[in-house]
């Protein structure tokens, strides 16, 4: 049988939130964990300068140890180390905690899909691990709904 992703929306206020690395790749997914009001918590051994700057996150410039995750709901192995990210989806399931590792998508436990928000609508879209393809029919359905093509608002039923 084949494993199909169950999508969903996180309430993430007040939740602690592990991201370990500091790089690019949290770089991107940073702010949305800031606007969910999630508790973040940056470990990385450096960080970009734009991940230094943002605001809404405690920032620890240091190894991830084990350990590092209590207390935590939801965390993201971004660093460019494998072994580390191995490590942080190892201890993030060992205390049940859902974890994304961003170099191996299929060794977490959980994928970040290829969002948008638009007229209050929050959209996501996961394409197997092709996260190219993922941005691209994100990307279409954005431009559909900005340009008309297709409408945010719900239809009654013939």
């Amino acid at each position: 049988m084949t494993e199909s992703p169950y999508l969903v929306g996180l309430r993430m206020a007040g939740k602690k939130v592990v991201v370990v690395g500091g790089g690019s790749v949290a770089q991107r997914r940073l702010p949305l964990l800031i606007s969910s009001g999630a508790d973040v918590h940056v470990i990385t051994r450096s960080a970009t300068r734009a991940v230094e700057a943002m605001e809404g996150i405690t920032l620890s410039l240091r190894e991830y140890r084990d350990g590092d995750l209590e207390g935590a709901w939801y965390a993201i192995a971004a660093t460019d180390d494998a072994e580390v990210n191995a490590t942080v989806v190892a201890e993030a399931d060992s205390r049940q905690i859902f974890c994304v590792r961003a170099d191996v998508a299929v060794e977490g436990s959980a994928v970040t899909p290829a969002t948008f928000s638009y007229a209050g609508l929050s959209v996501g879209v996961l394409a197997g691990g092709e996260h190219r393809r993922s941005a691209a029919i994100r990307s279409a359905i954005r431009e559909a709904l900005q340009t008309g093509l297709i409408t945010p608002k719900a239809r009654k039923a013939p």
